[in-house]
């Protein structure tokens, strides 16, 4: 994949050194033919209704695990055990083999080009030009993936390159999850009808590289989840200021001991709660 290697080299050398410019936040991705303003449902399309035919001990039908492994990956378990790895790459790993992985181009910390034999469902979440977007709906077991793709901004030109990342949407266990991937402007109302309502946000919060905290805040408000986890953080300074942030949004903040959650439908919070998990540092 040339164009990936060409981003590898450049990837590493700006992630940290380049604020998002405000053209992006205007600049969202354009409208895709036919899709259902579908907003007021809950994650439509729902597929892991049924009972499971064989559930872990550790898992009831209705749960999903979610681990974060760090940076923008986490490991998202099924009743089934259908395993899906986020962002999956070069650097930081599950432990376990997935059976799905997602990907995201704006940086080599976000995608791989040698994901492994072993895995058998690899989604990119961007598609083989800017005016082809990915666009992917995958059933297997107990799990239904999807995505809606979003803009990034072009660390080549700085300019906007369309369609560079994918929200991708795990529906499992009666539940909807978002991972966001490397979010770089707000959703517009097409977006936010492609995604449905959710019940988990898995969003980046370093507030520079990707969307910064207003723009974030704006999303989660939108996405109007129960429960949002973040990630892609790269100091305690900014996780600490956007919790702060988001307090005065009238969300609760917890910060969990291990790394790892188990959600349900009955067990989500009454009112919007941010929970953070730890991770590996990165």
């Amino acid at each position: 994949m040339a164009r990936a290697r060409m981003m590898l080299a450049a990837a590493a050398a700006v992630a940290a050194a380049f604020a998002l410019p405000a053209m992006l936040r205007a600049q969202p991705a354009q409208p895709t033919p036919g899709a259902k303003p579908e907003m007021m449902e809950n994650c439509p399309g729902l597929v892991a209704r049924g009972m499971p035919h064989a559930i872990p001990a550790s898992l009831k039908s209705d749960e999903a695990r979610i681990n974060y492994v760090g940076h923008s990956t986490f490991l998202i378990e099924s009743p089934r055990g259908m395993k899906i790895a986020t962002d999956y790459n070069d650097y930081v790993k599950p432990r376990a083999l997935p059976d799905i992985v997602t990907m995201n181009y704006a940086h080599s910390t976000h995608f791989t080009d040698n994901p492994g034999p072993g895995i058998k469902h690899v989604l990119r979440g961007w598609g083989s030009s800017p005016d082809k977007p990915a666009r992917h709906d995958l059933n297997a077991g107990d799990v239904r993936v999807r995505n809606v793709p979003t803009n990034i901004r072009s660390y080549m030109s700085g300019g906007t390159e369309r369609h560079g990342n994918s929200i991708f949407i795990f529906e499992l266990a009666n539940l909807c999850i978002a991972h966001l991937g490397h979010l770089h402007h707000t959703l517009n109302q097409q977006q936010l009808n492609e995604m449905g309502r959710v019940d988990v946000v898995l969003f980046p919060v370093d507030g520079g590289v990707t969307l910064d905290h207003d723009g974030m805040i704006e999303v989660l408000q939108a996405l109007k989840a129960p429960l949002v986890i973040p990630m892609h953080f790269f100091s305690t300074y900014s996780l600490r200021g956007f919790m702060d942030r988001v307090r005065e949004k009238s969300f609760e903040t917890a910060i969990h001991d291990v790394g790892t959650t188990v959600v349900s439908k009955t067990t989500l919070p009454g009112k919007p709660t941010m929970r953070v998990l730890p991770g590996r540092a990165f």
